[in-house]
């Protein structure tokens, strides 16, 4: 590919003095046939600048928001730049094509893809600026490149040293090299070692800017009265009480709302307060949790749009020696980051700059650019520090940001758009609520010789434009991920698992690991049932079914030995345990539990981490702590409910998360398998609400099938 200096800087917009590598990449496009067309390449989709001053700046396409990633990508271009880690900093990229993710086809941060996603591409980086750094300084002392020896930012030839700051402008000029050789593993001085964050002075210190801190001159502040019910319709309003607030300034109508405009929050605040709204009632009346519930496990009888279906699953069932059969049902959850949704929009003519934390920077800016009548390339958007997202800021419908695209443009006037914690809690996306029948023929031993197993749930892909190729055969695999390919199923003869996949009014996204939140739970609790109606150790069943699983089984058998597996527990503790692969990580975690005052206490989890290879072991051993926090709050307290299609709960007192003193000591130990690279964002959530449930019934004999956890 060709491409003109001009060109690059245009496309590019990280233009600076001194070094600027782009790279090229092929796409891989997770596509399902025909049915998908890949974009074009893009001309460049990752950044490094080095000034003259020594700095280096790593241009990441990928949002932060808590995962690490501002350090984890730029320990891949260190390395292989041999620079001074000292003089590293990351910044986010613009919203452009040319930052697409390589496997998404869009810029875009989710499914715990970013480390993995670009471990190869940003080494390649790395690499090729240490190549033209190295040419740079040969070419002035008019010696072989061979020569020339780069280390800690400095390159050397004999006695003579230049830094890469002193060589930056020159070496900007270079052809960049066909091809580069990447550091053996074994060479690796900072990949795999346990490095600080970034990020972290800036966030201690107030430096670090999240959308909820924007603020310029004339920025006016907005918020959106929202449909009460899901289903219900803005029939007419009347904003004259609201105009009557002190600092109100304009009400506007939404798609669907009435949106308050003032000069600061709690003016908008108390002119919202103070609308006068109709609303039409939802059709039929609205959802109604126990209702819903009711309709799920009715469907949950008969089987479903087929998964999978090997050997003659009737048959085998009646002609097992013993049968099992149970029924898990999960709620609907509220992703609930610690920074509410908001988003700040200023629109000057056909350009529109959005200020926001953001998953989903492409799509944002598609849909921006639609309702404000101009095309995606005058739609700037500036990626702010996340305060959580878990992926409600991956929205393919970009909720948050039309809204606020859609008030800018009604107000005249540029505007934040804040949500409370109410409107953040109620305004819908949330994990689906699902139920699971399953029923196991069994062995004279006790091993599963049938398997069927009825999923239903909403899906989170339909009716989204990854439709067309995450959908197939009208399955969202995201609903079955994790039973489908299930390993402890791999050796039953006859198997089916099918999928429900009823419509509600009710808007449904994923949520931190995704249908994995709910398959574990499902998957675990059931093994560990069969292993107990056998009357085998539940370790030492799950390692019989998973003897061809050799990965499955160190991790499960390191979180066991760390745990003390085998041993007595304290006085009045029992312990539980669940392994789980997602997003190409295996994660086995134990828990050790109490009852105090007739509520589950966890004390301690022991995790075993096998995610191949660990470029930051510091920031692994955090994101299995935050996702075991994580899923914590949903196995022992949340849940989601509705009546008359109304949300039931509103904040964090009736939606409570994890409190401090609940918080279990969680010990974290990495795997160094040599395995494909897997993601770690998410994949440690789906494991401890089994593995809790686990040691609930090895303490009580309760046999809890429902979350969250709750003793009779």
């Amino acid at each position: 590919m060709s491409l003109s200096r001009r060109g690059f800087l245009k496309t590019s917009g990280a233009a600076t003095t001194g070094l600027v590598v782009s790279f090229y990449v092929p796409q891989i496009v997770r596509a399902a046939g025909a049915a998908m067309t890949a974009p074009p390449l893009p001309p460049a989709n990752a950044f490094l600048r080095i000034g003259t001053d020594d700095s280096i700046t790593v241009v990441l396409a990928h949002s932060e928001m808590g995962q690490g990633i501002w350090t984890g990508l730029a320990m891949l271009i260190a390395e292989e730049l041999e620079c001074d880690w000292t003089k590293v900093r990351s910044e986010h990229a613009p919203a452009a094509p040319v930052y697409g993710h390589p496997m998404m086809g869009m810029q875009m941060t989710g499914g715990s893809s970013s480390t993995n996603g670009e471990f190869q591409r940003y080494r390649n980086v790395g690499a090729i600026a240490k190549d033209m750094l190295v040419r740079a300084a040969a070419a002035r002392w008019k010696v072989s490149p061979a020569s020339c020896k780069a280390a800690n930012s400095t390159i050397t030839h004999g006695t003579s040293t230049l830094t890469y700051g002193q060589v930056a402008a020159e070496a900007m000029k270079l052809k960049p090299p066909a091809s580069v050789k990447l550091k053996d593993p074994k060479d690796w001085k900072l990949i795999g070692t346990k490095v600080r964050r970034l990020d972290t002075p800036e966030k201690i210190t107030g430096k670090a800017m999240f959308g909820m801190d924007v603020q310029f001159p004339d920025l006016r502040t907005a918020v959106v009265a929202r449909p009460p019910a899901f289903g219900a319709k803005l029939v007419k309003f009347d904003g004259a009480a609201a105009l009557k607030v002190p600092g109100v300034e304009k009400v506007v109508p939404t798609a669907n709302g009435v949106a308050v405009v003032a000069k600061h929050f709690w003016a908008a605040k108390l002119g919202r307060d103070a609308l006068v709204i109709e609303w039409s009632k939802p059709e039929g009346g609205g959802v109604n949790t126990d209702a819903l519930l009711a309709e799920f496990r009715k469907l949950a009888k008969s089987p479903g749009a087929i998964v999978a279906d090997i050997g003659k699953v009737e048959p085998a069932l009646a002609a097992a020696k013993s049968r099992h059969e149970a029924e898990y049902d999960v709620p609907y959850l509220a992703h609930a980051a610690m920074e509410p949704l908001n988003c700040t929009v200023k629109i000057d003519g056909d350009h529109v700059e959005i200020w926001t934390g953001t998953q989903m920077q492409t799509v944002d800016q598609m849909v921006a650019a639609k309702i404000a009548g101009t095309t995606p390339d005058k739609v700037q958007i500036h990626t702010m520090f996340l305060g959580g997202g878990f992926g409600r800021r991956a929205n393919p419908a970009s909720d948050f940001v039309s809204e606020a695209v859609i008030v800018a443009k009604a107000a005249g006037v540029p505007v934040k758009v804040i949500w409370t914690r109410e409107d953040d809690m109620r305004g819908g996306y949330y994990r689906p609520a699902y139920v699971h029948r399953v029923q196991a023929g069994l062995d004279d031993k006790g091993m599963p010789v049938a398997w069927d197993h009825v999923v239903v749930g909403q899906s989170i892909i339909a009716g989204t434009p990854f439709e067309a190729f995450v959908m197939k055969n009208g399955i969202d695999e995201t609903s079955v991920e994790g039973v489908g390919d299930s390993p402890y199923l791999e050796g039953t003869a006859a198997k089916r698992v099918s999928l429900h996949s009823p419509k509600t009014p009710i808007t449904v996204l994923w949520w931190r690991s995704v249908g994995n939140t709910h398959t574990a739970f499902a998957m675990e609790s059931m093994i560990d049932e069969l292993a107990h109606a056998a009357g085998k150790d539940p370790l030492a069943y799950r390692l019989a079914l998973l003897e061809k699983k050799p990965r499955f089984a160190a991790a499960l058998a390191l979180a066991a030995e760390k745990a003390g597996w085998g041993t007595p527990p304290p006085a009045g503790h029992a312990r539980g345990l669940a392994v789980h692969e997602s997003f190409g990580s295996i994660i086995a975690e134990v828990a050790e539990v109490s009852v105090e005052d007739g509520r589950i206490r966890v004390h301690q989890v022991t995790c075993a981490v096998d995610c191949g290879t660990a470029v930051n072991p510091l920031a692994i051993e955090a994101q299995v702590q935050g996702s075991v926090a994580f899923g914590l709050t949903a196995a022992l307290h949340g849940k989601l409910t509705f009546a008359d299609g109304e949300l039931q709960q509103s904040n964090f007192h009736d939606y409570p998360p994890l409190r401090m003193f609940e918080m279990p000591k969680i010990a974290v130990h990495i795997i160094q398998s040599g395995a494909k690279m897997g993601g770690i964002g998410e994949p440690a959530t789906a494991p401890i609400a089994p593995a809790v449930a686990n040691a609930v019934f090895a303490l009580t004999k309760q046999r809890l099938r429902t979350l969250p956890l709750r003793l009779a």
